[in-house]
């Protein structure tokens, strides 16, 4: 039996489950401070007799394994939060092996196993914007995760809006996130379903990312999420908007008839998150067993 956290900077969600991606049960808990967040986490996992837990945090953390402060917090702006030891709060309160990584990183790993593939991206896009990369089965890290999320797109001839990003005005997550949406057209994207000029702009720009991301990494397939992937009026324009922007450069069949078999909704749904953390959870235990820390 495994746990699974899916930190998110408004709520966790936390399941109990097995490998294979079934959900025993679930609870969704408010994120206050860490002290209480944590305690309301550990007060529902008690009562099961759990062998690993997985964890896919809201960021940015540190990931590197070598790393005085891996799993820590870092400069987030949610309060309490900022350099808080998330992994090693939980490790110290579980003793049991504990699997860690970004909650988008988690999502492209879960994705990754399930559809197999030897490489894939994935990207969410909503409050914040963030992606993970999987290549040759392998999640891509240096001397962080990549930020793909903060990279610089062109703006739209006839939009004139400055972006939302704090650091960058006009990068991805500056004109495409959930709250740039909600600026620039001054409802939530829940509310502009039926708004066409709104999801045309919002499949340029996205369209934008991909073609980078596709010219860099050239993964096997795409896994677009979040809230705004919801809304699925937006696919139609990313396809029409990839092949126009890549202008015949990439002769490879996925770019040239692009559709929903090579930039596709994530295959798990709304349950997405936890089940990828039940993957980290898996991993967690299964190198555990290796090292000997746990008997089978």
């Amino acid at each position: 039996m495994l746990g699974g956290i899916e930190a998110g900077g408004t709520k966790f969600v936390c399941a109990v489950g097995k490998e294979d991606g079934t959900i025993i049960d679930r609870v969704e808990i408010p994120t206050t401070m860490p002290d209480e967040t944590l305690e309301k986490v550990f007060q529902y996992f008690r009562p099961f007799s759990l062998q690993a837990i997985g964890i896919g945090a809201f960021g940015p953390v540190d990931i590197n394994k070598t790393s005085e402060t891996y799993g820590n917090i870092r400069t987030t702006p949610k309060d309490g939060w900022r350099h808080y030891p998330f992994l090693q709060t939980v490790k110290n309160e579980m003793n049991i092996p504990v699997g860690f990584s970004t909650d988008v990183n988690a999502a492209a790993l879960g994705e990754f196993l399930l559809r197999g593939l030897n490489s894939c991206l994935y990207i969410t896009i909503g409050t914040g914007i963030g992606a993970g990369a999987i290549i040759e089965g392998r999640l891509l890290q240096g001397l962080s995760y990549p930020e793909m999320d903060h990279i610089y797109i062109r703006r739209h001839p006839d939009n004139k809006y400055q972006g939302v990003c704090p650091y960058h005005k006009d990068c991805f997550e500056g004109l495409a996130s959930g709250p740039a949406i909600e600026a620039r057209w001054g409802k939530k994207a829940a509310d502009l379903s039926d708004k066409t000029p709104v999801w045309e702009l919002e499949g340029y720009y996205i369209a934008q990312a991909l073609v980078q991301y596709i010219l860099i990494l050239a993964p096997e397939k795409i896994i677009l999420g979040g809230g705004a992937m919801n809304q699925p009026q937006v696919f139609p324009y990313i396809y029409q908007y990839v092949p126009k922007i890549m202008n015949g450069y990439f002769h490879f069949f996925e770019l040239s008839e692009i559709k929903n078999e090579y930039i596709a909704p994530p295959c798990l749904g709304s349950n997405a998150g936890l089940i990828d953390t039940f993957v980290l959870a898996d991993q967690a235990l299964q190198e555990a067993f290796a090292d000997g820390d746990v008997q089978s």
